[in-house]
């Protein structure tokens, strides 16, 4: 795999991830848009948790899945979800159903640190990784995270694998999150008998859990613009905004 000349690391990043690091459960809000027709759209926004960068996976010792080498870094924050949420849609451009790898509908993330008295706002495009990452089909999600994938070390990639890292992410979840895959559908009508294999409170130790892979998804998230606003200092409140423009990012200081 190559990553051909993408944007140097974000200003924001390294103040961001420490601040992250300093939350007791990294939980943010994400939003959406929810497309009712052609020419109508409502906010939607939900809780979600930040799983790490992209092509950074954290280190979880229970974790049996086989990992790549770490030879990239990139500024994409990660998710993990559900095949069968509602949001899914609405992580397309036009509110059209991802079956499997796809997407680059606008999203914005938003971070609340307590211990740094900071708000983080990531806004960018959104894209779902599935089973099906390493098939031609999902060339064109591949080619738009690659931009902003950097190298680390001197390697020429192919021991890189993109199928690889998506189950990491599914090992790196505990067997009662992982078991959350083979709930009944999140939203529909809680009548009659769930469907052979779902139910909830289930544990799924195996990896390769046909219905739980089926539904589960990697959702990374690429800024293209992040405000941060810091109240550490309630007298003296300070605001940055960074936009990228091709390969850099500008950045601006501005009143809170």
């Amino acid at each position: 795999m190559s990553a051909s000349h993408p944007a140097p690391a974000a200003p924001w990043r390294s103040a961001f991830l420490s601040h992250v690091k300093k939350m007791p459960s990294p939980i943010f809000t994400l939003s959406t848009l929810h497309h009712h027709d052609t020419s109508s759209a409502t906010p939607r926004s939900r809780t979600v948790v930040y799983r790490g960068n992209w092509a950074e996976i954290p280190v979880n010792p229970k974790n049996q899945a086989p990992l790549n080498p770490s030879l990239y870094e990139s500024d994409i924050i990660t998710v993990t979800t559900d095949a069968r949420m509602e949001k899914i849609p609405e992580l397309s451009p036009d509110g059209s159903h991802v079956p499997q790898s796809g997407g680059g509908g606008p999203v914005e993330a938003v971070f609340w640190v307590e211990e740094t008295q900071t708000q983080w706002r990531l806004r960018g495009r959104a894209y779902l990784l599935g089973q099906d990452i390493d098939d031609p089909s999902a060339s064109h999600v591949k080619q738009e995270v690659e931009k902003h994938m950097r190298r680390k070390k001197e390697d020429d990639g192919s021991s890189w694998n993109w199928g690889k890292e998506v189950t990491a992410h599914f090992g790196n979840l505990s067997p009662g999150i992982r078991g959350s895959f083979r709930n009944p559908p999140p939203g529909t009508k809680r009548e009659g008998k769930p469907a052979p294999g779902l139910g909830l409170g289930q544990k799924v130790e195996d990896l390769d859990d046909e219905i739980a892979r089926k539904n589960f998804r990697v959702l990374v998230i690429i800024p293209d613009e992040v405000d941060q606003v810091d109240l550490s200092d309630p007298a003296d409140g300070k605001r940055w905004n960074y936009r990228l423009t091709g390969s850099s990012w500008e950045k601006n200081e501005l009143w809170p």
